[in-house]
């Protein structure tokens, strides 16, 4: 049947009939699992998760690339789907619809070791000056550097907007994560895959806006990225036992038009669709399984 419409304003490419009936473009965000922060036996602090990366073809997308093209969907036809789990100290898992892939969040780096490289990178760790890992192309940014004094300052971890904030050299205060993106594919803005922020003896940093976690400065008590925003953790920022964090698992968000109906082959998938304004969103929150509109 043929699929006439347009996804009007902020689409990079307006979906309806291209080439034939039932041959119709989908609007999408992709966003990856953010990094964890890891646990250390050691006086020194461990990195601040990065970031899950997020490739979208709505309003923005990670990295400072540019906006993507929407991918053509034929009716009756499998696509995959997979949400990307965030990453219990370690990197994030990655996010996939059809040909898009979006790359886990680096995790942060252990005692005296730099931060893993991701979809945004995680933040070092400290005992000496750290590096921050990097961050992927039209995904997201690199993680901060932590620093070696007597508060142990750790770097902020990378988030989709903007890199992991790199504390002063003789400051106390932790690195603040990097912002995520602010996205409309749902009908209300929202922000994702911000990167966790970096623990200290001192201050810590601030989880970037998009579920990024927050950073501690107990023994314990950093945050945890938020769930299905991609956030990275946040890092614990005292001497001794530090416990470890996990990033907040990713989302895959599909937008087509409401005269076509979606379905999940198979299971595997868990999903829920809202309707308005003649266009259908399909959020997918965990699993992975294949789609199919008809």
């Amino acid at each position: 049947m043929p699929i006439i419409g347009s996804f009007g304003a902020g689409s990079a490419r307006g979906f309806g009939q291209r080439g034939g009936p039932g041959i119709f473009n989908t609007d999408f965000l992709v966003v990856a699992g953010g990094g964890g922060s890891p646990s250390v036996d050691a006086t020194n602090n461990t990195g601040a998760g990065g970031a899950g990366g997020l490739r979208s073809s709505v309003t923005a997308t990670g990295g400072g690339g540019s906006l993507e093209d929407a991918i053509t969907i034929d009716l009756s036809t499998n696509y995959t789907v997979t949400v990307g789990a965030g990453g219990s100290a370690a990197n994030g898992s990655n996010s996939v619809f059809s040909t898009i892939t979006s790359i886990g969040g680096g995790a942060g780096g252990g005692t005296g070791s730099p931060g893993s490289s991701g979809g945004s990178g995680g933040s070092g760790g400290t005992n000496g000056d750290q590096l921050g890992g990097a961050g992927t192309a039209n995904q997201g940014y690199a993680g901060g550097t932590s620093r070696e004094n007597n508060d142990y300052p750790v770097g902020g971890g990378g988030g989709a907007g903007a890199v992991g904030q790199t504390p002063a050299s003789n400051t106390a205060n932790g690195g603040n994560g990097g912002v995520g993106v602010e996205v409309n594919i749902t009908g209300t803005p929202t922000y994702y895959a911000g990167g966790g922020g970096g623990g200290s003896k001192g201050t810590a940093g601030s989880g970037g806006s998009g579920g990024g976690g927050n950073g501690a400065t107990t023994l314990s008590g950093a945050q945890n990225g938020t769930a299905n925003t991609g956030g990275g953790g946040g890092s614990n920022g005292e001497t001794g036992l530090k416990s470890s964090t996990s990033g907040g698992s990713g989302v895959v968000i599909l937008k087509y038009p409401a005269s076509i109906t979606i379905s999940n082959p198979g299971g595997g998938l868990t999903y829920s669709t809202a309707t308005a304004g003649g266009y259908s969103v399909t959020t997918f929150t965990a699993g992975t399984g294949n789609i199919s509109w008809s």
